[in-house]
């Protein structure tokens, strides 16, 4: 059975913004195994339209984003939106029934599958679909943006804490 694992970038007050805060090469090395790893990944509308920036080859990528870019393609993804009609490469679209969709991926599939976006995180929260937070907290204070948590926090246990570079700690926790 596949365990649904949430995890973002997040300032010290609570923000995620993938425009604020780049990742450092440890970091972005960290994410680059993480997707070599995974399972898959399940996305909402607005986060799987920010990604499909890997479906492309771009001259001015140097190794590393080559690399990312080879394990984003290669994992399937699944993406929810009632909006769009189709998804790109390795992709399908979520139907309606959310919870019966996602319950069959984690019963059919086996290992990590990344939930990417707190919106729908939220949603899979409410449902009690997912097995892990990891916050990746950055030493900056934004102020503004997306909340990790989109909605109100769920009880959690921290389970691990683990420094992934100098600015950078990774903490993991699960349903209380």
């Amino acid at each position: 059975m596949a365990k649904l694992v949430f995890g973002m970038n997040q300032s010290l007050d609570g923000y995620v913004d993938h425009m604020e805060f780049a990742p450092s090469p440890t970091l972005f090395r960290h994410f680059i195994e993480g997707a070599q790893r995974q399972a898959g990944s399940v996305y909402g509308r607005r986060m799987y339209e920010v990604m499909r920036y890997w479906d492309d080859d771009h001259p001015e990528w140097d190794t590393e984003q080559q690399a990312f870019a080879a394990a984003w393609r290669k994992q399937p993804k699944w993406v929810v939106s009632r909006s769009l009609t189709s998804v790109g490469p390795n992709a399908s679209l979520v139907g309606d029934d959310l919870e019966g969709a996602i319950r069959a991926l984690k019963a059919e599939r086996d290992g990590e599958i990344e939930v990417a976006g707190p919106d729908l995180a939220q949603s899979l929260t409410e449902l009690g679909l997912i097995d892990e937070y990891h916050i990746y907290l950055h030493p900056y204070v934004l102020g503004h943006g997306k909340p990790y948590f989109a909605g109100p926090r769920p009880p959690l246990r921290l389970v691990s804490h683990d420094r992934v570079d100098e600015n950078v700690i990774k903490l993991t926790y699960v349903p209380a």
